[in-house]
């Protein structure tokens, strides 16, 4: 089974407290639920009308994993402390296997 990916672009910050209290408790939610924080930041370079902007990338073992943890309880809980301090999209992209 591929594995999959978890993919967050950040295209705005209008809160950056509650990022950091977001990022606090979202990231061990994430890697009990077994994802692996593989990204994490700006990018050292774009190319092709790339966008500076933060993104994380997590690897989870399949896709039903990935839905799984952002499904979670306690994820669910971390994105209370978000709320709408960001403008990001979250993809869950199978890996090629």
């Amino acid at each position: 089974m591929p594995k999959a990916y978890w993919i967050a672009m950040y295209h705005e910050v209008k809160n950056p407290e509650a990022l950091e209290a977001y990022a606090k408790v979202s990231g061990p939610a994430l890697q009990a639920a077994g994802g692996r924080i593989m990204v994490r930041g700006l990018p050292a370079m774009t190319y092709d009308n790339g966008l500076n902007e933060r993104t994380v990338v997590l690897e989870f073992d399949s896709v039903d994993a990935a839905i799984a943890a952002h499904d979670s309880p306690a994820y669910q809980a971390s994105l209370k402390l978000l709320g709408d301090a960001v403008v990001r999209d979250i993809r869950i992209v199978e890996g090629v296997a």
